[in-house]
């Protein structure tokens, strides 16, 4: 009986196309701004440090910073949407989002650098408000699905951010941060005139304590409850790596195979085009048929390659390893993040929504802290393929703790369990 109701109240969705439209505006833009600023990062640090040995150090600590930032605000902001409402934070994220890419691109020096990251970061809770958005406003079997979209919608933004930026730079590095500050003002303009806000007033939370706003004392409450553990945990694990990848990836084909901005933007946007593929049509068709939890595993065995295959760029100096490593790269990060995300969401209940996102995003934020000095000690100290190797083995490691620890996921709709849509089917 739960079951039909479910398929029922599914068949008669009817998606609220303004909130939609703002939430994939949201991600769209602000994908295309990290895009915009991917290519150029290395080239504006180096213009502020002396020793060319050191640019990847500092480069590790520009992302470190706005991560640090992020660990400290973003948990306090989705806790702030449980109260709130979802839509008067996303905006407040996203002009300290302009501002920031403003002080940076302004520079001058390299502390105006540092302070455009630490602006950006504080503000930096817009994907665990936005995927809070969308589960108020889908029902629980097509969360999966939805947030599969806004990952394509996310690689559209990345195939076309680095692109232009890699065009931009041909006018300055800066030109780009100016691009991402404006795109960024027009989508706070458009959430003002006619997003609605999702969250109602009888789904909020009664009131907030400043414990509550805390970072840790957030990821102790998470972690009090064993899915919800075991699952940031695996977050934590899959993603330092890719917080190495990141923020070191652009500087690797710099210094291997001596590209300019305009290769990194294509080598990005290969990365971009291979999400939309993903996660805008192969990831719906295998959640229906495997699960989320066979396609997060999948997802982390695509991820081992790609890393391997990077790896293997240092010691052949061609390109092609890169290329695919890249590529392989991509299709399991496509995989992975819309389905863990699906298991999240599932764990944290309809009132935990934000909670449950902004633990993710915390977790996140660490992996972030440490990621990129470690792959910078690391590609310094003892060698440019050793952040990419060590990648791949602890995603290897991550995805066996995921086959032995996490469950198959069940969706909870009013006081039943119910299977999820690719176990039902």
């Amino acid at each position: 009986m739960a079951a039909s109701t479910t398929a029922d109240n599914v068949t008669a969705y009817r998606p609220n196309v303004k909130a939609l439209l703002f939430i994939f505006t949201t991600t769209f833009l602000g994908a295309m701004g990290i895009g915009l600023l991917n290519p150029v990062a290395p080239f504006l640090v180096s213009r502020y440090v002396s020793d060319p040995s050191q640019s990847g150090l500092v480069l590790g600590w520009l992302t470190s910073i706005y991560a640090i930032c992020q660990f400290i605000a973003a948990p306090a902001l989705a806790v702030l949407s449980d109260r709130f409402g979802r839509r008067g934070i996303l905006l407040i994220c996203l002009l300290g989002s302009a501002v920031g890419y403003l002080v940076f691109g302004i520079g001058g020096a390299l502390w105006v650098l540092f302070a455009g990251r630490i602006i950006d970061g504080i503000t930096g809770a817009n994907f665990a408000v936005t995927f809070a958005y969308v589960a108020d406003i889908t029902p629980p079997q097509l969360r999966g699905r939805y947030f599969g979209w806004i990952g394509a919608t996310a690689g559209i933004g990345i195939i076309l951010g680095p692109t232009i930026g890699g065009l931009l730079a041909k006018f300055g590095y800066t030109v780009p941060l100016y691009a991402a500050a404006v795109i960024t003002f027009g989508n706070i303009l458009y959430g003002l005139l006619f997003a609605p806000e999702s969250l109602p007033a009888e789904k909020r939370i009664e009131h907030i304590t400043i414990r509550q706003l805390n970072p840790l004392s957030i990821l102790f409450r998470v972690f009090s409850l064993r899915p919800l553990r075991w699952l940031l945990i695996v977050i934590f694990l899959y993603s330092v790596p890719f917080a190495v990848l990141e923020s070191n990836l652009s500087l690797l084909a710099k210094d291997t195979l001596n590209w300019d901005a305009d290769a990194i933007g294509v080598l990005f946007g290969l990365v971009g085009l291979t999400d939309i593929v993903v996660q805008g049509v192969l990831l719906t068709w295998l959640l229906k048929r495997w699960g989320e939890k066979r396609v997060a595993i999948s997802g982390m065995g695509c991820e081992v390659v790609g890393y391997a295959l990077i790896a293997l760029t240092v010691f052949l100096n061609k390109p092609a390893p890169i290329l695919i490593g890249t590529i392989v790269f991509a299709i399991g990060d496509g995989l992975l993040g819309s389905s863990i995300n699906g298991l999240l969401s599932s764990a944290a209940g309809e009132r935990g929504q934000g909670q449950g996102q902004g633990g993710s995003q915390a977790i996140q934020a660490l992996a972030r802290m440490v990621g990129p000095i470690l792959g910078g000690l690391l590609y310094s100290a003892i060698g440019h393929a050793v952040p990419y190797l060590g990648g791949a083995g602890l995603v290897l490691l991550t995805a066996i703790l995921v086959n032995i620890v996490v469950p198959a996921s069940r969706l909870k709709i009013g006081n039943a369990q119910v299977r999820p849509e690719s176990e039902a089917a």
